[in-house]
């Protein structure tokens, strides 16, 4: 483990130990705890804030990702490469360059879902950073034919959403999510999703969505790799608290009771927590509920389940099968654009490596026995061309997209601070050695402008085109890795195209060793 993982202080709870240079390795307490000390790390922070500790802050304006280094991850693994032949195109060197390299794919069932590339943005919900970043994350992933889920809670946190009895029949947060991504989405590329959990279920913000939105796609929502309770956000009006406990919500402390009240109009305390129920899931009650979206109007239906233990991994995918689910995303421990409790998101679920490769074992064993296998989404800190290449590997045949959230999230942040940074002339020197205004900052703008036109392109939020040129990037860097391997196309990527670095990384996931590979065919070679 990395001695880097101080369970005791961590920038994410603002906290920090006094002997930073001489921690305990089992508490992550500084070696001499003195008397006198205010209290910098996380005990001596919890002993006056209590439960406040419990979650990353400050809330609202960051996305939090764990930061425990796992046994095993991506970089454990390398990308192969080889010089002779090409699959997808024409095995001629003025016709394989990287560039001819194919992005696109249909995802689900069907007529399906067409994408330019195997991005999804999943679950961006109801906190703050998600809905304050929201036009640059719609028109960017619109933009680029990819898809983007607008996650779960949306329409129970608004207040201006109209309930009656006990359902949703309006809400104004909702359809601006999904107008602005329809604005801007091109040739019927991508999708806009809408998630739902138990919350959202009860107000039927499905039946909803796709009554009244005109939406193709939903997603059921088991979990995530975060963290293995509902999610939750924090509160600071008491009003809005009160509101959201009649909606069905958990809020704590209770906003109703007289002494809580009374606490928080004296300062003792200043947000409430906003919590969702835990789902309880059955396979009968699922079947019905697919059914019940199909009559509904849903054209394709997709599930998102978490880090959970491996016989629920099983489950999720055995129900998928059964329901004929057009995608099912599978978590990985270790991240979060949300609150998630801190510790955790460091302490609890199988990490990416070993959940996909339970995985691909679980989707083999029952494609060998006949049954259908849902397209599959893999989601757990990917950010990078190589992380993604080696995720579409190691699940390959079955994995047809990546799913990322912090880092598209992250791009988004960076183009909408650029374009408020250049209106207001306060462009720091790192950007500004690149010029001053949106064109020549940022290095599809022209393109897009070119493309778009004038008028429309000037309509496009900063966000939009951080997310856009990041995708851009993300796009070539995947080509080039094709092209390295000779695979021009997405549907011939493998798991012979990566090789395990450790024996361990071998054993865990069927993924050939490094000097284990090709031994066979070498030996043939030589033997003249």
């Amino acid at each position: 483990m990395s001695t880097n993982y101080r369970p005791n202080a961590s920038a994410a709870t603002l906290t920090k130990n006094r002997t930073e240079g001489s921690t305990s390795p089992l508490s992550g307490m500084c070696v001499t705890c003195v008397e006198g000390c205010v209290g910098m790390c996380e005990i001596g922070k919890s002993a006056y804030r209590g439960q406040e500790t419990l979650y990353p802050q400050p809330f609202g304006i960051m996305t939090t990702a764990s930061e425990k280094n796992y046994p095993l991850d991506y970089s454990h693994f390398s990308i192969m490469g080889t010089v002779i032949g090409a699959q997808g195109i024409d095995a001629d060197s003025e016709k394989a360059i990287f560039s001819a390299a194919n992005l696109e794919r249909k995802i689900g069932r069907g007529e399906g879902i067409k994408v330019k590339m195997p991005f999804v943005i999943s679950g961006i919900g109801s906190t703050d950073v998600a809905r304050n970043n929201w036009e640059g994350l719609a028109a960017g992933a619109a933009l680029s034919g990819t898809m983007l889920t607008v996650g779960e809670n949306v329409s129970g946190m608004d207040e201006k959403t109209v309930i009656e009895n006990g359902r949703v029949v309006n809400t104004d947060d909702l359809k601006r999510r999904v107008e602005l991504f329809k604005k801007w989405q091109k040739d019927g590329y991508g999708a806009i999703i809408i998630q739902a959990n138990v919350e959202d279920s009860r107000l039927g913000v499905l039946e909803y969505a796709l009554d009244k939105l005109d939406i193709d796609a939903v997603e059921l929502k088991w979990g995530q790799g975060a963290k293995d309770i509902g999610g939750e956000v924090k509160i600071k009006s008491l009003e809005k608290a009160c509101m959201l406990k009649k909606r069905g919500y958990v809020v704590l402390p209770d906003p109703e009771n007289p002494s809580v009240v009374d606490s928080y109009n004296r300062g003792g305390f200043k947000e409430f927590e906003r919590h969702s129920h835990l789902g309880m899931v059955e396979q009968d009650t699922f079947m019905q509920r697919v059914e019940g979206l199909r009559e509904a109007g849903a054209k394709n239906i997709f599930l998102k389940t978490g880090a959970y233990r491996p016989a629920d991994l099983a489950r999720a995918l055995k129900y998928s099968s059964l329901a004929g689910i057009d995608l099912l995303t599978v978590d990985g421990a270790g991240g979060g654009t949300g609150m998630s409790p801190w510790r955790m998101m460091n302490e609890w679920g199988i990490p990416p490596v070993e959940l996909h490769s339970l995985l691909y074992n679980y989707c083999e064993k029952l494609e060998g026995k006949g049954h259908y296998v849902p397209d599959i989404a893999l989601g757990g800190g990917f950010a990078f061309e190589d992380q993604i290449y080696k995720g579409l590997a190691i699940g390959s045949p079955y994995v047809k997209l990546i799913g990322m959230a912090r880092a598209p999230l992250a791009a988004a942040m960076v183009g909408k601070t650029i374009g408020s940074r250049i209106e207001k002339e306060k462009l720091p020197v790192y950007v500004e050695r690149f010029g001053k205004s949106i064109e020549e900052i940022f290095v599809t703008a022209s393109e897009l402008k070119n493309e778009l036109g004038e008028d429309k392109f000037n309509e496009l939020p900063a966000g939009a085109l951080g997310l856009y040129t990041y995708y851009e990037r993300l796009a070539q860097g995947l080509k080039q890795l094709m092209c390295g391997n000779r695979k021009f196309d997405l549907e011939y990527i493998s798991r012979n195209d990566i090789a395990a670095l450790t024996r361990e990384a071998a054993e865990v996931s069927g993924i050939s060793y490094i000097t284990d590979l090709d031994k066979e065919e070498a030996e043939q070679i030589l033997d003249i």
